[in-house]
């Protein structure tokens, strides 16, 4: 049961974005920039970023949101569950463990991030459009855990529900989904 009095019938971000419809706009026009809009890193490796910093924020509505997302663009969901448990190891570039050791030490705190750690980044030809877009992606993922979270929302435990709503996501952006979700909610 959630902190506040929210739909639900609504898990995660889904219920406190109709709770809070002007927030909606802003906070998700921010994912779909961050996670969508152009950029030289696939949507699914920033997908597999937001997944990962969630995973390690331990917001389950959010790891599994995303988590969803990153393996339908990536067609591989197995990948994203090993990036999830241990990125250096997973089956990514030289240049996503270098992002993603990044992102997590943004998820403790960005004071954590080394010159060392942006070195490691470009050697493995990172940009800096794509390095400053791995911190932002890491630090708004915070926020939406904690969002989601703080307030005691509730979240799915069947991985389906994730995968079904995973396609229209990609093709349609957060934004619009939540504008769907608010169009259903009247």
């Amino acid at each position: 049961m959630s902190h506040i009095q929210l739909r639900e019938d609504l898990p995660g971000i889904r219920g406190l974005m109709v709770f809070r419809p002007e927030a909606a706009g802003p906070l998700n026009q921010l994912a779909d920039i961050l996670l969508r809009g152009p950029n030289t890193l696939s949507p699914g490796e920033r997908e597999l970023v937001a997944a990962f910093v969630s995973s390690r924020n331990d917001c389950l509505f959010c790891q599994s949101v995303h988590g969803a997302v990153a393996a339908y663009h990536l067609d591989n969901e197995q990948l994203v569950l090993d990036v999830k448990r241990d990125p250096e190891s997973a089956a990514v570039s030289d240049k996503m463990k270098a992002l993603l050791a990044i992102a997590g030490k943004v998820r403790r705190s960005g004071k954590d991030v080394t010159a060392e750690d942006i070195g490691r980044a470009r050697e493995c030809g990172a940009s800096d459009m794509e390095i400053h877009d791995t911190v932002l992606i890491a630090a708004a993922l915070c926020m939406f855990n904690r969002y989601v979270d703080g307030l005691g929302t509730w979240a799915p435990s069947d991985p389906d529900t994730y995968r079904q709503r995973a396609p229209l996501t990609a093709r349609d952006g957060y934004a619009n989904s939540v504008k769907r979700t608010l169009t259903e909610q009247r």
